[in-house]
């Protein structure tokens, strides 16, 4: 009826063009004037309509995604508890009425790039038995005012007519990094798109248009929550925070062996080893490990993943993969003896945590060693710290002993180190005592440098004293290149 309707419009417009042109009138500005005018329709059509893609559940719209359970995420039973708890405020309608409860309007999953919020959001559907509609922060914010809030009607109206046409009672509204769409109002002082866009959402969640056949739960999830509007946060609007932090070492064995499931391990691969060597390592890290261990044994013609495979994969994660980096002569006698020192005082501080040692480029380090995973750890003492800062300069350090001077090679050990002697300083732990955030900047300066000077000291004095053992060692590495740590301790105990 519509597009009749506008035939017809337009059929009577070119009428009297004709007309006005038979009797002697210019038309050639109404001309002009409506060319503008449908090109400025067709291009506002053309964003409203086919930038604004929608990801749909199960087939119920034009995009499918793969059924997801919340058995398929691993690493996360606490986030995962309580977000199916929330959700239970769905699934158990009826006793959820009767004690009078007030359904959830929104759920916020916060956390790291790669804790598998997405994929959380993904699960609740099918838990709920509900349509999910997706769509990401940024297809929301546009130029042209008024369109964002005109996308995020169409978002939540797409909901309600899914869910009708699906004959379910409840949708799920996905938005992915939601901070792009709901970010604290104010900021954009050149025009008010973004405040606009962000009044339309917080007027959809409240529901000032209330649909009883449907009920509509909003899932945001953001890894940046700080730059999140107040009022978005608020009880009543995203009634819950659920953190998705990143797992600890049995949430990444979990993670490990879901991703493991199905591909051909060797006896040698121990996947307990492999997740006490990932602190820190989100589940799309881990994803990556098994996926890059995968391609290895395919690499090299075998039918079996292997350990070897393992930690080649671990080492391309953490810095990249291999580079055909030719380093003089000279350099690599310098890489050999500041790789050495860091594992000679890695060694000295715990024995046992050298895994392997190389001189071998990858990403942006020339040389590296890694050190075997420990059980993860969350607090420090101030003897812990200082250790750390003494295997950053052992490298440094080692190379002023051996060349009497130190190389741009220790940028990173140097940034890192002063890191940890910051959160000395912040910690109250140096001999300044209890410190605040305002500490003048040349008295936290000074106090970095001299933590880190009397550390140095100490690894000087270590290394001269052990000056044999660092040259046996390095030598040996600059011949073979790499180290495992096994081989490591055999040669450090020999060369005693």
């Amino acid at each position: 009826m519509k597009i009749a309707l506008k035939e017809i419009i337009l059929g009577i417009g070119l009428a009297l063009l004709v007309f006005f042109a038979r009797q002697g009138f210019e038309i050639t500005p109404f001309i002009l004037i409506g060319a503008v005018v449908l090109l400025l329709k067709f291009t506002m059509d053309n964003r409203t309509n086919n930038r604004f893609t929608l990801v749909e559940q199960k087939g119920v719209g034009v995009s499918a995604i793969p059924d997801v359970d919340f058995a398929d995420i691993g690493g996360q039973e606490v986030a995962k508890r309580e977000f199916k708890e929330a959700l239970d405020f769905i699934r158990l309608d009826k006793e959820v009425r009767n004690l009078g409860i007030r359904p959830l309007k929104g759920i916020l999953l916060a956390g790291p790039p790669g804790t598998g919020k997405t994929l959380m959001a993904k699960a609740a559907a099918g838990y709920t038995d509900s349509v999910l509609i997706a769509a990401a922060g940024s297809q929301f914010v546009e130029m042209y005012a008024g369109v964002g809030a005109q996308r995020v009607r169409q978002l939540f109206n797409k909901a309600y007519a899914e869910a009708e046409k699906a004959n379910k009672q409840t949708a799920i509204v996905l938005i992915d990094e939601i901070d792009v769409l709901g970010a604290k109002r104010g900021k954009n002082i050149s025009h008010m798109e973004y405040d606009q866009t962000l009044n339309e959402l917080l007027t959809q969640i409240d529901g000032i248009k209330v649909n009883q056949q449907v009920r509509v739960l909003v899932v945001g999830a953001t890894n940046r929550v700080d730059l999140l509007d107040p009022a978005l946060l608020r009880p009543g609007r995203f009634d819950r925070i659920v953190r998705v932090d990143l797992p600890d070492k049995q949430g990444r064995l979990q993670i490990l062996r879901i991703h493991a499931k199905g591909k051909p391990l060797a006896l040698d691969v121990d996947l307990e080893q492999i997740a006490q060597a990932t602190f820190g390592f989100s589940g799309a890290h881990l994803e990556s490990i098994v996926n890059e261990a995968a391609i290895y044994a395919l690499r090299h013609k075998r039918r079996e993943i292997t350990n070897r495979d393992f930690k080649e994969a671990l080492e391309k994660v953490m810095l990249g993969e291999r580079l055909n980096r030719n380093p003089s002569g000279e350099e690599r006698l310098r890489i050999a003896y500041h790789e050495t020192g860091h594992a000679m005082l890695s060694e000295k501080i715990n024995k046992g945590s050298v895994a392997s040692v190389t001189i071998i480029s990858r990403g942006n380090a020339l040389g590296y060693m890694r050190q075997h995973g420990q059980d993860d750890q969350y607090l420090y003492t101030k003897a812990e710290l200082l250790a750390r800062i003494q295997v950053c300069m052992a490298g440094a350090v080692a190379e002023e002993l051996v060349f009497g001077e130190r190389s741009t090679g220790a940028v990173s050990d140097i940034e890192q180190a002063a890191e940890i002697a910051r959160k000395i300083v912040f910690a109250g732990l140096s001999d300044l005592g209890v410190v605040t955030s305002d500490l003048p900047s040349g008295v936290l300066v000074r106090t970095i440098t001299q933590i880190i000077k009397e550390q140095e000291t100490q690894v000087y004095d270590y290394l001269a004293e052990n000056q044999g053992k660092l040259h046996v060692l390095a030598q040996k590495l600059l011949e073979q290149e790499r180290l495992s740590g096994v081989q490591f301790r055999q040669i450090m105990q020999k060369s005693a």
